[in-house]
């Protein structure tokens, strides 16, 4: 078999399009030029697709010069791939949007597909369908950003009196914790929530718990593996941006220093969630482990995690013996692999068949 074209997506249409720049940068690095061909695809902050000699470089300069549009049809399209990883984090590329468009243009892709991207990506809709099968979530509650501009005081009573202050308010669609505060009076708040509906219509609030927060790496289609959870010691009071990409004073410890029993725990809620929510290719599962009470809750699901090869993910992976080049490798295997399966679908029916005639 000869070389594999991989045709990566970077940039986006979200507030992790710098993220994606770092991500797409390290795996473009770390392909064996031996087994892979890369087309270099960018998506600008509004939406017009570019490729060309250099494209990433020049995405990170915020310089389009010399890049041509992305021809995207069913019967032709600049892609000439044999896959396409779309290192894409965030909405718009991690919310089942992108995947819709590869599934309709019938073109194989890494990662999870339209209906775990998008359950996993909506905070709310994931801990509702997990909480709805006995996966702990810590409690929380939810609303529209047009609900918050007409009823104000109603939710504020609702957040008072059943999650309580202080408590942790995010926009339900978004990565990287763009647009997550802990609110620790009622004006904070009402800052916090006003600040969430800068980047999503939908609004989490949930309650503050004094935990650990461990991740555990998943990887696999139909029969998923995970890998030794690991922890963020935080530098600051909570995980945010500022923490993970601006001040450096957060580090993980690989593995976690958690007991053999409660790292099984953690693996086995990461897996239960992973295959509830449908994923296939990769994932990283995020949880709270409460200091006061070791219990476990979960918290998130990343199905497009950093890609550094410093990033949490390949880290775990490194700790279970997959380093970061075989990674790769798998994920192409597992993104075909998932491809292959679905071409079995039928897509026609034949009304003249001996099934439909009998019926």
């Amino acid at each position: 078999m000869g070389k594999l074209k991989i045709a990566m997506v970077f940039g986006g249409r979200s507030g992790e399009h710098e993220v994606s720049l770092v991500s797409a940068t390290s795996i473009i690095k770390a392909l064996n030029r031996d087994k892979y061909d890369v087309v270099e695809i960018g998506i600008t902050h509004d939406g017009e697709w570019l490729t060309g000699e250099n494209c990433l470089e020049k995405f990170k300069k915020q310089d389009f010069s010399g890049l041509e549009p992305v021809l995207l049809s069913t019967k032709k399209n600049d892609f000439k791939a044999d896959i396409v990883f779309p290192v894409l984090h965030g909405p718009y590329g991690e919310d089942g949007t992108i995947q819709g468009l590869f599934e309709m243009m019938n073109v194989p892709y890494i990662g999870c597909g339209v209906l775990a991207s998008s359950t996993s990506m909506d905070k709310l809709q994931c801990k509702a369908i997990l909480a709805s099968a006995g996966v702990k979530v810590t409690p929380y509650i939810g609303f529209n950003r047009s609900a918050w501009e007409k009823e104000q005081d109603t939710i504020l009573k609702d957040i008072k009196e059943n999650i309580g202050i202080p408590c942790f308010v995010k926009p339900a669609n978004m990565g990287s914790s763009v647009g997550i505060s802990k609110a620790k009076t009622e004006s904070g708040l009402i800052d916090a929530i006003n600040f969430a509906a800068k980047f999503d219509r939908r609004i989490l609030v949930e309650k503050a718990i004094n935990a650990r927060e461990i991740e555990c790496a998943i990887l696999g289609n139909d029969e998923p593996i995970a890998a030794p959870p690991g922890e963020i010691i935080v530098g600051g009071e909570f995980y945010d941006y500022n923490d993970k990409y601006v001040n450096g004073k957060s580090h993980p410890e690989i593995p976690a220093k958690i007991d053999a029993g409660l790292a099984e725990h953690i693996k086995e809620l990461s897996l239960k969630a992973y295959k509830l929510l449908d994923c296939s290719g990769l994932a990283r599962v995020d949880s709270f482990l409460d200091r006061d009470t070791s219990e476990v809750y979960f918290n998130e699901i990343n199905t497009l995690p950093g890609f550094t090869s410093i990033s949490m993910y390949p880290k775990m992976m490194g700790a279970y013996g997959i380093g970061y080049e075989e990674l790769i490798d798998k994920l192409v295997q597992f993104g075909l692999e998932r491809f292959y399966e679905r071409q079995k679908n039928k897509i026609k029916v034949d009304l003249d068949s001996d099934w439909y005639k009998k019926s």
